[in-house]
């Protein structure tokens, strides 16, 4: 089977190819193709795959190409993992909005709708290809903001395009590891949106622990969230919120710590990752090992500015080798290729799920896998507190899909104002200019 990689040259692609050599079983990926519009980061990543690879006999064949209909031509699976507009895109989103004493995250809030309004019609117009050149390939989208553009992808390829996002599956098990539950056979009934969802239920053995793990400090400080929000936060709020919400539930604070800071967290990447591309240029025989060093850092520094305002300490060393959305990819291709029927948290169509939604939106839930794609569970309906703030957000998804389709300024606008961590629509409007001022691909928004 062909995996085509969209985005082949980002730094994390070596992680997916890692869990495809860990893959021994029948009828699995022989084939990997990457896909970037840059020549140089797919000759560092194709290095570093090259070395990966080394020590297995049958490694699935990579091929590095710049065509993206030669890329998907007999794909199988098409993992899309794009960033529109580099990291140097990134650092824009940040601090623009930082500028503006607005939260300027990667996806969430105002970086997360600049983010979006350049990457959608990219994302469309590969949705399109796609549909034309490998019409039955399953894709998997990773491409941030992960249900925004998944939800935007469907016209065009239905139920067969599906979102991932490591979060919810990392929560559950580090809940479910904290009473000491074998997280494999754990259910968690976790529902809303990508970046904004809510752990409510550890369904194990028949009975829910979600109650015995809040009614124990010590079992609840001992995993990340746990620090991250306190004990007290999350006894008041009945469930465990996805570390994203931490930007809206200490709004005022996470800003003032990443003002605070010299770099932001896109700038911080985008001078570890040049480097790191610069120097697997001079010295491709050691890409493997400078890769290996880079992503160390890199994960060790994740969210440190929410970590440092709750006092939560480093990360977890037993999550970060537990694996991420490349344990997520590998277990949805293998659920699809083989009928191996797998309970996933996926970005799906709503499908009547969550009743305050539409069919047709795009949520984060359990689902059920197997040959005919993905299916939504049934999960416990939200909060009034939790429904209002996922209706709110999917608000600002759809005009920003809107948006991005139309190159109206004011749907743009509208997107900016609706956001619950922007509190003025006159600071909407500025955002929005300065956005249009320094991302050439916004200028169909300028006013």
């Amino acid at each position: 089977m062909k995996l085509t990689i969209l985005g082949g040259g980002g730094f994390r692609v070596p992680l997916v190819y890692q869990a495809l050599l860990g893959d021994r079983g029948e009828g699995r990926i022989t084939a990997v193709t990457l896909y970037d519009t840059d020549q140089g980061r797919l000759n560092a990543i194709t290095a570093v795959l090259k070395q990966q690879a080394l020590s297995f006999v049958d490694a699935p064949a990579v091929t590095p190409t710049t065509d993206l209909d030669e890329a998907l031509r007999g794909a199988d699976f098409v993992f899309s993992a794009i960033r529109v507009g580099g990291l140097e895109g990134r650092t824009i989103d940040e601090r623009v909005a930082l500028d503006l004493g607005v939260l300027g995250q990667e996806t969430v809030g105002a970086g997360g709708i600049a983010y979006g309004l350049r990457t959608l019609p990219v994302a469309t117009a590969i949705a399109q290809r796609i549909a034309v050149l490998a019409p039955e390939a399953w894709v998997i989208n990773f491409t941030n903001p992960a249900g925004m553009v998944t939800e935007a992808m469907l016209p065009y390829l239905g139920d067969r395009v599906i979102g991932i996002c490591d979060s919810p599956s990392g929560l559950g098990r580090r809940a479910a590891l904290a009473l000491g539950l074998d997280a494999s056979k754990t259910f968690y009934d976790y529902a809303g949106l990508n970046h904004l969802g809510w752990l409510r239920g550890l369904q194990y053995g028949g009975v829910d622990h979600l109650p015995t793990l809040l009614a124990n400090p010590s079992a609840l400080g001992d995993f990340e969230e746990g620090r991250l929000f306190g004990v007290e936060w999350l006894r008041s709020l009945g469930s465990i919120p996805n570390e994203y919400l931490h930007y809206y539930y200490f709004a005022r604070e996470t800003l003032a710590a990443v003002q605070s800071v010299e770099k932001t967290r896109g700038k911080f990447l985008l001078e570890q990752q040049s480097d790191f591309y610069a120097e697997t240029a001079r010295r491709p025989g050691d890409a493997l090992e400078l890769w290996q060093k880079t992503r160390a850092e890199r994960e060790s520094t994740y969210m440190v500015e929410s970590r440092e305002i709750a006092d939560a300490g480093e990360r977890d060393e037993r999550d970060m080798s537990a694996g991420g959305y490349e344990q997520v990819a590998l277990s949805l291709m293998r659920a699809i290729a083989h009928n191996e029927r797998a309970s996933l948290i996926l970005n799906v169509r709503n499908r009547g799920t969550l009743k305050h939604l539409d069919d047709d939106a795009v949520v984060e839930i359990p689902c059920t896998v197997d040959a005919n794609g993905a299916r939504p569970l049934t999960v416990s309906q939200l909060t009034d507190h939790q429904a209002g703030l996922v209706s709110a957000v999917k608000a600002v998804e759809r005009s920003t899909i809107e948006a991005a389709a139309s190159g109206s300024r004011a749907t743009a606008l509208r997107a900016f104002a609706w956001h619950p961590l922007i509190d003025s629509v006159n600071t909407a409007g500025k955002l929005l200019d300065g956005y249009v001022e320094h991302l050439p691909e916004l200028a169909a928004f300028r006013g």
